[in-house]
């Protein structure tokens, strides 16, 4: 009976002791798995916090209040003759987030190139601000006794739809005439065939007229000398402005295609047979709608200078329409005024040399050299003196705000319109800054997004890196800072998921 006793006890005891064993051995599990629970809650609640800071973020940059960036370059005082490289450096990718409202009550037209082709999405985005668009597509050119037009591999149509979605811009491609001028205009069936060229091509592609470009060529090859040739040119230029204004804009059937013709800046106040002067301007006024009056160039390699002298801008309107007040006044608003966007970059030593520069290389120089920026009042121009690695001076003469500003105000007191020269090349003031590279002037950005994941996640490490490449570009649509973080969040979710899954099968 003790046996009996004793071991019955022992096996109570048991039954007892495997409970507790059983259930120190679930809270084991059960710990095991209370940090992957942790990890897990921690994970939520980082990515949770990341969008709060991101979006956040997002806010407090479109917020207009929160920055001066609908401000005026007048209102923030940048536009004045005492500038520094420092300023142009910070402020030259800053701009308006206002890109409807004219502040130039004339017409502007913009030429877009296709070798400088940011200017395609500045035309779209500033579109409200232009009123012609003139991208250099086509060429008109002889081939043996043949007439061809080149160039419409260039055109873009579905750029062409997008800047008419609100209807603003007219858009005039520019045409070259590169054929013999001899055999263009003493031929009348050369001569029909160009201009039934010019206008079937507007016709198929649906353009609100041309840019025609033909005088500084004629001018080259000598015609313009020969008083019949002359004459036979402007006759040229009378019937293609007929015969466009002939067609109705399929925008608008009430308005016709256009013409505008450019022309170039008197050589002097005594006029030459190839210069364009006053009475050709009335000879055409009635067949051409608006006349590109290229006013800069004024200097070259070889005779290092400003870029469009103020005084020298005056006095070629002063010459091509009259003083101001007279009747021929009456001509001003077919003026486009040309504006550059370039500058040049002339050597100074023996045998000169140089040339033109685009923002880009603007902004490159200025990182570089550090020069300080002098006004000069002769030509109402900036420039800068600087010495490169091979001891050869050089001297840069670029658009400024200021002088920008007082070639606005001469157009305006005239009451002509301005035409840019082009909007692709000039200073990326509207451009986002990733902040390594302060003077890239088309900053381009690769995201890296580099994971390291063990056991569900131990590290997540986001860089971003200006490359100057054009692989990725920020358009400033601001949601970089949401865009940044998900991807990782979503992959850590989704490799958390996956193992879950995978735990539980096992």
């Amino acid at each position: 009976m003790a046996k009996r006793r004793v071991t019955a006890d022992r096996d109570r005891r048991r039954n007892r002791v495997q409970p507790e064993v059983q259930e120190d051995q679930t809270g084991g599990a059960a710990s095991q798995r209370h940090p992957d629970r942790r990890k897990f809650v921690a994970l939520v609640f980082f990515s949770i916090l990341i969008l709060i800071i991101s979006l956040t973020l997002y806010r407090i940059k479109s917020n207009p209040r929160s920055t001066n960036e609908l401000l005026s370059v007048y209102d923030r005082g940048l536009v004045r003759t005492n500038v520094n490289y420092q300023e142009i450096l910070a402020e030259n990718l800053k701009v308006s987030e206002n890109t409807s409202y004219r502040h130039f009550k004339y017409p502007v037209l913009a030429y877009v190139t296709p070798w400088n082709s940011k200017g395609y999405e500045l035309a779209k985005r500033f579109n409200s601000k232009l009123t012609h668009i003139s991208p250099v597509w086509y060429d008109l050119k002889s081939e043996g006794t043949q007439l061809v037009l080149e160039g419409r591999h260039n055109a873009d149509l579905g750029w062409i739809s997008e800047l008419r979605v609100n209807r603003h811009a007219l858009v005039l491609p520019r045409f070259v005439l590169e054929a013999f001028p001899k055999e263009l205009l003493r031929k009348k069936k050369q001569w029909n065939k160009a201009i039934d060229l010019i206008v079937t091509e507007c016709k198929e592609m649906g353009y609100d007229g041309i840019v025609l470009e033909s005088w500084s060529r004629w001018a080259a090859y000598g015609v313009l000398h020969d008083p019949d040739m002359r004459s036979k040119a402007l006759q040229f230029i009378k019937k293609l402005g007929q015969e466009l204004h002939s067609v109705s804009s399929d925008r608008n059937p009430e308005y016709h295609l256009q013409l505008v013709y450019v022309i170039g800046p008197p050589h002097s106040e005594n006029l030459q047979e190839h210069d364009f002067g006053p009475d050709d301007l009335q000879n055409l006024s009635n067949a051409v709608d608006g006349f590109s009056l290229m006013t800069y160039d004024f200097s070259g390699p070889y005779n290092p200078g400003p870029n469009a002298p103020l005084s020298w801008i005056r006095s070629t309107l002063k010459l091509l329409i009259g003083a101001t007040g007279t009747s021929e006044k009456g001509l001003a608003h077919k003026i486009f005024l040309g504006i550059n966007f370039y500058g040049n970059d002339f050597v100074l030593s023996e045998g000169s040399g140089g040339g033109a520069i685009t923002g880009r290389e603007y902004m490159s120089l200025l990182e570089k050299h550090r020069p300080m920026l002098r006004w000069e009042d002769n030509s109402d121009e900036h420039l800068f003196i600087y010495t490169d690695n091979r001891g050869i001076r050089h001297a840069v003469f670029y658009p400024s705000l200021k002088s920008i500003s007082l070639r606005l105000e001469e157009a305006h007191a005239w009451g002509a319109g301005i035409s840019i020269w082009e909007i692709g090349q000039g200073v990326k003031r509207f451009q986002w800054n990733c902040g390594s590279c302060k003077t890239e002037h088309q900053c381009f950005l690769w995201l890296y997004i580099c994971f390291e994941v063990s056991e569900y996640i131990d590290t997540l490490t986001i860089t971003m890196q200006c490359t100057g490449t054009s692989a990725w570009e920020c358009k400033e649509c601001k949601f970089c800072y949401v865009f940044v973080f998900l991807p990782p969040i979503l992959f850590c979710f989704s490799s958390l998921t996956g193992r879950e899954a995978l735990a539980r099968a096992k």
